[in-house]
This record gives C-alpha cells, sequence and structure tokens, in this order.
C-alpha cells in the first residue's frame, strides 16, 4: 500500500505540469454568450426619460464569434409610446393605441484592434422595435440606424445614423406635410474612467467615472425643433461577482414643446440610480 501511495504520488507530480500546460493551451471557443438583466429607477435614453422616471427591468443577450462579428438583443419596458404628447394631454394625442410598452433592440456588428495600436472599432446596424399599434397618421416609433464608433483606452467617439423614414415618432407618415427623418443623427463622446486602476487601493477597486456629451439633430425643417444636446456623468462600482451598482446625473436642453410627455419636459435634469448583474 505504501509503495502504491508513493508511485500513485511520482506519477501525479509528473503529470500535474503537463495537465497544467494543456489546460492553458486549449483554445478559446469560436461563440461566447453573454447575459445581463439589470433594474434601473428609471429608463434614460439619450437624455430622456423613457418610463416617466418610474422604474425599469432591463436585459439582454450577446452572441459573440471569435472573428469578431456579433449579435445581440436588448429589451426594457417603456411608456412614453402611451402617455399623453404635447400641450393638449388628450387620450387622442398619444402614439400608439395598444401596446406601446415595451422596447426591443436587435443589432448586429463588427468590432475589431486596429492592429497593436490599441485603437478599436466598431460598426454595426441597431433595429429599434416597438411592438403595438400605430395610431393612424402618425410616424412610426420604430427605428433603424447604422453606426461606428472609434475607442482608445477608456475613451469612445461614436456616430449613429437613422436610415429609416420615421424615427421615434418624427419623420414621414401618412400626412403629406410630414418630412423623411432619413440623415438624423446621434454623436456622441464617452469616457469610462477607471478611477480604481489609476489611483489604485481597496477602497476605490472597481469604481468606474461615467462621462457622456452628445448631439441627436434631427433632419428636416419640420423635425428640426427636436433636435437637443444631452450629457451625463456617473459612478459604477464592479464586483467580481458580475454585480455593478451605480448612479448618473442626466440633463438636455431638449425643447418642451417638442418633447412634453403626460405634461412633463422628459428631456428635463434627472437623476437615476441601478443595480445590474452580468453572466
Amino acid at each position: 500500500m505504501r509503495k502504491l501511495l508513493i508511485t500513485t504520488a511520482v506519477l501525479g507530480a509528473l503529470a500535474a505540469p503537463s495537465f497544467v500546460f494543456a489546460a492553458e493551451a486549449a483554445p478559446a471557443p469560436d461563440l461566447t454568450v453573454a447575459y445581463n438583466v439589470g433594474l434601473y429607477s428609471q429608463y434614460i435614453f439619450r437624455g430622456l426619460t423613457q418610463t416617466d422616471r418610474k422604474p425599469a427591468l432591463q436585459g439582454g443577450v450577446d452572441l459573440t464569434h471569435s472573428s469578431g462579428f456579433y449579435l445581440g438583443a436588448w429589451g426594457s419596458n417603456i411608456d412614453w409610446l402611451r402617455s399623453s404628447y404635447g400641450p393638449t394631454g388628450t387620450v387622442n394625442d398619444t402614439y400608439y393605441t395598444k401596446g406601446g410598452n415595451l422596447e426591443v433592440d436587435l443589432y448586429g456588428g463588427f468590432r475589431t484592434e486596429l492592429g497593436k495600436s490599441g485603437v478599436g472599432i466598431d460598426v454595426g446596424v441597431l433595429q429599434y422595435w416597438y411592438p403595438g399599434t400605430l395610431r393612424s397618421g402618425w410616424a412610426k416609433a420604430n427605428t433603424t440606424e447604422l453606426y461606428g464608433a472609434l475607442s482608445y483606452g477608456w475613451l469612445q467617439a461614436k456616430l449613429s445614423g437613422v436610415v429609416s423614414e420615421a424615427a421615434w415618432g418624427w419623420g414621414k407618415s401618412s400626412t403629406a406635410a410630414q418630412e423623411d427623418a432619413r440623415g438624423t443623427y446621434y454623436a456622441e463622446l464617452n469616457a469610462t474612467i477607471p478611477v480604481g486602476e489609476l489611483v489604485g487601493g481597496d477602497v476605490l477597486k472597481g469604481v468606474t467615472v461615467l462621462a457622456h456629451y452628445a448631439r441627436q439633430d434631427f433632419q428636416g425643417n419640420l423635425n428640426e425643433p427636436a433636435s437637443y444636446n444631452d450629457w451625463k456623468l456617473g459612478l459604477q462600482k464592479s464586483f467580481e461577482s458580475g454585480v455593478n451598482v451605480g448612479a448618473y446625473y442626466t440633463d438636455t436642453n431638449a425643447d418642451r414643446a417638442s418633447w412634453t410627455y403626460a405634461g412633463k419636459n422628459i428631456g428635463d435634469a434627472t437623476g437615476t440610480a441601478y443595480i445590474q448583474k452580468t453572466f
């Protein structure tokens, strides 16, 4: 028995390095799947509250290939499509007559790094889909965008351009006076500053500063009043478990006449808190 134990120990010791080497050399899978789910005090999209400052449950899934191509889907509850639009505040001023309480984003694209420069590129297409029944004569809420982004370190510049005739209720409709919204764009600068890494120490470990500034510009003379600038500043704490908690403050110069729902300018300054889990 003793001899057997010694022999087993020696063989185990000799085999261990080979086993470790084999594990480290194992190729990464071609396809990876990532999930995320989060609870937010409200849903803010480009500086505009989509839930009238009420909570939002959000989640998504991403499928990424080792070549850099990816597909994804994401969803959130909303209420702006069923809220009265404009100054009259009547039921006939809502975009949707049925549904209109969900946003589903479907997207696909390609991302890679330019050589060993540290510069990343990301290009793709994104479809915003709002299930429900649109009120007759109104421009569609469903919107299609193409996007491209450049990133370096914790900085990113991104441009998204609308290729559909309507964009979030602005643009082409069955009403002849409406104008095509194609060419509407959103230009943004983003900074995700890892202060925990830059400063060091256990107290700030996993802490990131979030900063954002952008311009939403609608094309067409009748759509132009909906254009505005927005900005965001926030903090996030990330844990090794995949849990992220944070808060941010947003504001815009959105025109009240263009972005009033349920009697409120949805672009007014506001704060948002959230907890999110990634898998």
